[in-house]
């Protein structure tokens, strides 16, 4: 059995939608996604932002950081150009050696030259020396703002993940009947690890690029208004630009990544159901399946990639137009002395750094909307309509390990009772409507019916894996909906017809029905349920690591496994849905002895397709369309001739093909096993 911890938070209310077609999963033939209607990207880049909110002392820091290297950055080209200025005046100084102040050339305006006076290289080698000390600043700065901000997005990131796994944990039953495995997953891992690369990459880059643009136009400004207004002429023109090829790329990174969850679903479902495929013969029409999933995300990503790629070279081809304008008008005025050359190679500088930016901001497009697309899809998870909230979450004594005190024998007693209870998947299809009775201590109630008729509904009604319509189930008197659930279930051993077994040793599979449990508690429940009979086998005993699937040990064994796991839990309402369908003839005998010893003292509910196995119940429902219409036991039901009845003929009539060409049966009595 597992309990799932309840964990407080403003929850919403369960929505409860019916499951797909065919049941919740589909086989490896069926098709489609989760639907998705992508959200803006502004909103959902804010709300990405916006968790970055607990990292608010470290992020004023990454700011501070960033602030003063971009600004050393900026003073460099400014440095550089009065070196510039100095090798010019000195060549200049020795050109016209001799001569006046007043025949030097315009362009010896604004500068120091001494007709005679050669290059003054010590006044270079200081001006060089300084530069590169700002330069090796700015870079030390840069370096600890990225490792700063390294912190910030990996911590964010980390939250995310907690908060995507508890928001897992809380969400309804419903949610995963219509949500292929696959698709989750993918939203899960490539999603989260999208987004945690895109804010890496993106977050240092855009925010020094930003602060890079504002201060390198204040020192363009400062060096020439006129030169200044040039360079922006060329940002509108820029902006549009990217708009326009943005707003085109945003829907295709949604598709893309849609695409990728659907590819993923599919191949989940392939793998996970390959021994069918194979014996179906439908391997073709998989990989066919696959071909034109893995063709449809490659078109997806081809054209999201190659529409936002659009912006670096539109925003390179504008940048170098740009440059040469600048550069001609930069000549223009040190010829009528209006600038002198260092101003001019420091403003050329910085037109380079005034674009790069503008440029390092488009080439991150596609990562920006390629991550705020994956953002979008684990925001839609985290959205999604939660289980109903515990009315009393305090009460939760016992918590995930209540399964330890669940072998009280005077305190759990194991009453159910169903009172006019109503539920349906749909609203526009009636499943169980005014279903009453009562389960007392220590009976075994069996339930019976055709595929579809609500058995397992009912016992998961009663572990509030769904919420009901109408009506209340109580357990010992009390209403299951004013307990939480961790509390409810710790007080409930399951065993289902589909194994789950994770990576460990078998030891440890056991003994996760109750943590803390000793080694002679495992060994005792073992032998119980003879599960220690094949472990003696094994080289390794009951250290024998079992894979995620299970694969090495056989299907009877991890059934049986489970049925261990749930014996030693020793909780006071036990279901077993089909829980010997997986075991031999003989096994099924051996276990049947150990679950009655199991059964002792405490309710269960057996739901079974063999009837063999509920002979000897104390109580069998029989229910057809969400409703019981025979209850009683083995004998009084075969006596009614009713339903059950007709189930019983059903399964133990031997057919006979006589001579003649007719087809009679002949109806084996109640003790006899076709087994």
């Amino acid at each position: 059995m597992s309990t799932t911890e309840e964990r407080p938070g403003q929850l919403r209310a369960t929505d409860r939608p019916p499951p797909p077609a065919g049941g919740p999963g589909r086989g490896p033939m069926g098709g489609g996604g989760v639907a998705q209607k992508a959200m803006d990207f502004g909103p959902s880049a804010r709300r990405l932002v916006a968790r970055l909110r607990p990292e608010r002392a470290a992020a004023l820091l990454v700011v501070a950081l960033g602030v003063v290297s971009v600004l050393l950055m900026a003073v460099g080209p400014r440095i550089l150009g009065r070196a510039t200025d100095l090798v010019f005046a000195g060549l200049l100084g020795r050109q016209y050696a001799g001569a006046d102040a007043a025949d030097l050339p315009d362009a010896a305006r604004g500068l120091d030259v001494v007709p005679g006076r050669g290059v003054d290289f010590d006044a270079v080698g200081q001006v060089l020396l300084l530069a590169l000390g700002v330069y090796v600043a700015a870079s030390l700065l840069a370096f600890l703002q990225g490792y700063v901000l390294n912190g910030v997005v990996q911590r964010t990131v980390y939250r995310m993940r907690e908060e995507v796994e508890e928001t897992l944990h809380r969400l309804p039953l419903t949610y995963f009947d219509r949500s292929p495995r696959g698709e989750l997953l993918s939203r899960v891992t490539n999603d989260i690890d999208n987004v945690s690369q895109t804010l890496q990459q993106t977050m240092s880059q855009l925010l020094t690029s930003l602060m890079t643009v504002v201060a390198v136009l204040a020192m363009m400004l400062w060096i020439s208004p006129l030169l200044a207004l040039v360079a922006l002429v060329s940002v509108p023109l820029s902006l549009l630009v990217t708009r326009a090829i943005m707003r085109r790329s945003q829907g295709q990174f949604v598709a893309q990544w849609k695409r990728t969850g659907q590819l993923n679903a599919q191949v989940e479902e392939a793998f996970s159901g390959h021994e069918l495929v194979s014996v179906f013969g439908r391997r073709r029409e998989v990989e066919e399946r696959f071909t034109e999933e893995n063709d449809a995300l490659f078109d997806a990503s081809f054209r999201a990639q190659f529409v936002s790629g659009l912006i670096m070279p539109a925003m390179m081809f504008i940048g170098n137009l740009n440059y040469v304008v600048v550069a001609v008008v930069g000549a223009l005025r040190v010829a009528s002395g209006s600038l002198t050359l260092g101003e001019v190679q420091a403003f050329v500088q910085y037109t380079r750094q005034f674009t790069q930016p503008l440029t390092t901001v488009a080439s991150m497009a596609n990562l920006l909307q390629s991550g705020v697309a994956s953002a979008e899809r684990v925001f839609e998870l985290l959205d999604a309509d939660l289980e109903r909230p515990d009315p009393d979450e305090a009460g939760d004594e016992a918590g995930a390990g209540g399964t330890a005190v669940a072998a009280g024998s005077g305190v759990r007693r194991g009453e159910v009772a169903f009172e006019h209870v109503s539920f349906s998947y749909s609203p526009d299809r009636e499943l169980i409507t005014d279903l009453s009775l009562v389960a007392r201590p220590g009976q075994t109630v069996a339930i019976v019916g055709p595929t579809g008729a609500g058995k397992t509904t009912l016992v998961n009604l009663v572990m509030r894996f769904y919420e009901l319509d109408g009506g209340r189930i109580t357990l010992d008197g009390v209403d299951v909906s004013s307990m939480s659930r961790a509390r409810l279930r710790g007080r409930i051993g399951m065993v289902l017809q589909d194994t789950w077994l994770f990576e460990g040793t078998i030891r440890d599979n056991i003994a996760y029905g109750r943590p803390g449990a000793s080694a002679d508690d495992v060994l005792e429940a073992a032998r119980a349920t003879f599960v220690d009979r094949f472990v003696r086998s094994l080289p390794e005993g009951y250290d024998t690591v079992v894979d995620e699937s299970g694969s090495n040990l056989s299907a009877g064994e991890r059934q049986l496994v489970t049925i261990a796991r749930a014996f030693l839990t020793a909780p006071a309402l036990l279901i077993l849905d089909e829980a010997t369908s997986s075991v031999d003839t003989r096994t099924e005998v051996l276990v049947q002895h150990a679950m009655a010893a199991l059964r002792a003292d405490r309710t269960s509910f057996v739901i079974a397709h063999r009837l063999s196995t509920i002979r000897d119940a104390d109580l069998i429902l029989v229910m057809e369309d969400g409703a019981i219409v025979e209850q009683g036991t083995h004998e009084e039901l075969l006596a009614a001739a009713g339903a059950y009845a007709r189930l019983h003929a059903s399964q133990f009539a031997a057919v006979e093909a006589p001579a003649d060409g007719a087809v009679r049966g002949s109806v084996q009595g109640p003790d006899e096993n076709p087994l």
